[in-house]
C-alpha cells in the first residue's frame, strides 16, 4: 500500500513539505481510538530482543536523528514500532536553519540530499516536548549552533547535555553534519577531546550516568579514524555510530546536471550504502567489546542491515530507507535480523 499508493501521493509534494505532513499527520491520528493498535497490527515488527549499552532494545531498528528533530513524533516512532528513536540534532538555541528549498530527492537513487543546518526549536523546547513515560527508548542527538565557535563548542554539547539528561536514555555528540560551517573540524581528535571531556565528567558526577556515543561522518581516512577512536577509548564513550551523510557525489543514476543544480548538502540512501559499511568494518575492528557500534547509512532492505551486523553493529537506524519503502522496512530488517545466526561471519 505504502509503494503503489502512499509514497506517490506524498511525493508530488516538496520533500521537507511532504516529511512534515506526514508526522504531523501521524501524530494527530494517535489521538483517534483504536488507530495505534491498528498501526501496531499493520507495521510493528515481531519482538527482537537486544541488549546493549545497558539497556533492552524492543528490536535493533531505530529511526535515525532528522525524522524528529524537536521530539514531537517520539510517540509516532514508538506506534510504528521501532525499537528507539534518536531525536535531533538539538542545539541550546532555537535555529531556523539553512533557506528553503534544502530538502531533495534523487529518485532514480532512491537517495536525498539535505543541508538542513540544525534546524531546531532548541533544547527547552525539546524538553517541553519530550514524553517523560514512554516505552521506547530514546536517544538524544546533541550540536553546536551555527554562531558559537568551535573553540566554545564544549559548552553548546555541555548545555544541552545537562538540561535534557533526565529525559534521554543515552546522547549522541553530532561532530559530522556537512550542513554546519566548519562542524566537521570537530572531527579531529584535539577538538573532539576538548568536547568529550567536560562531557563525561559531568556525566559521571551524576547519580546515574549514561551511554555517549559519537557520530562520525563517512568521509574520514583511516588515520583520523583511528585516532578518533582513540580518544573516545580514553574518555569511555559506550560506541560510535557510523555514519552521517556524505559530502561525496558517487556514480548517480541522477543526471549530473540535476545533481549540481540541487548544489550543497548530505547525500543519504542506497548510494552512501557501501562506504557507510566500509567505515563500519574500520570500526569493527578498532572498538573494545566493551563499546557499542551503531550503523547507519543506505539501508534499504533487511540484507543491507545484515551488512552492518557482519561490521559488527548491535544496532542499526534508519531514515531515507524509511522514507523509500516505509513500515515494510522495518519490518523486514526486524525479521531477518531475528532469523540470522548470533554471530555472522564477515565476508
Amino acid at each position: 500500500m505504502y509503494r503503489w499508493l502512499i509514497r506517490p501521493l506524498l511525493f508530488l509534494l516538496p520533500a521537507e513539505v511532504a516529511h512534515h505532513f506526514t508526522a504531523e499527520l501521524l501524530r494527530w491520528l494517535l489521538y483517534i481510538p483504536g488507530f495505534r493498535t491498528i498501526l501496531k497490527k499493520c507495521c510493528a515488527p515481531p519482538p527482537c530482543r537486544v541488549s546493549c549499552l545497558g539497556l533492552t532494545f524492543e528490536n535493533p531498528v531505530g529511526l535515525a536523528a532528522g525524522f524528529d528533530k524537536n521530539g514531537r513524533y517520539v510517540r509516532v516512532a514508538e506506534a510504528l514500532g521501532f525499537g528507539f528513536i534518536e531525536v535531533g540534532t538539538v542545539t541550546p538555541k532555537p535555529q531556523r536553519g539553512n533557506s528553503r528549498p534544502r530538502l531533495f530527492r534523487l529518485v532514480r537513487d532512491r537517495a536525498l540530499i539535505n543541508r538542513m543546518g540544525f534546524n531546531n526549536h532548541g533544547v527547552h523546547a525539546m524538553k517541553r516536548h519530550l514524553p517523560r513515560t514512554r516505552r521506547i527508548i530514546v536517544g538524544i542527538n546533541i550540536g553546536k549552533n551555527k554562531d558559537t565557535p568551535n573553540e566554545e563548542a564544549w559548552r553548546d554539547y555541555l548545555y544541552c547535555f545537562e538540561q535534557l539528561h533526565e529525559l534521554a536514555d543515552f546522547f549522541v555528540v553530532n561532530v559530522s553534519s556537512p550542513n554546519t560551517p566548519g562542524l566537521r573540524a570537530l572531527q579531529s581528535a584535539h577538538a573532539l577531546e576538548r568536547i568529550l571531556h567536560p562531557l563525561q565528567r559531568a556525566n559521571q558526577q551524576r547519580s546515574k550516568p549514561l551511554p555517549i556515543l559519537v557520530k562520525l561522518a563517512p568521509d574520514i581516512d583511516p588515520e583520523t579514524l583511528e585516532a578518533l577512536v582513540q580518544c573516545c577509548r580514553r574518555y569511555d564513550i559506550a560506541g560510535i555510530i557510523a555514519t552521517n551523510t556524505t559530502i561525496d557525489r558517487p556514480s548517480l543514476q541522477t543526471p549530473t546536471h540535476i545533481v549540481q543544480a540541487i548544489g550543497p548538502g548530505g547525500l543519504s540512501g542506497a548510494p552512501l550504502h557501501q562506504k557507510s559499511v566500509y567505515i563500519a568494518q574500520q570500526l569493527g575492528g578498532m572498538l573494545p567489546s566493551s563499546m557499542t557500534l551503531i550503523g547507519v547509512g543506505g539501508i534499504l532492505s533487511g540484507s543491507d542491515a545484515l551488512d552492518f551486523r557482519r561490521a559488527g553493529a548491535c544496532l542499526v537506524e534508519i531514515f531515507t530507507g524509511f522514507v523509500y519503502r516505509g513500515p515494510v522496512l522495518l519490518r523486514e530488517i526486524t525479521l531477518q535480523w531475528c532469523r540470522s545466526p548470533k554471530e555472522i561471519p564477515p565476508h
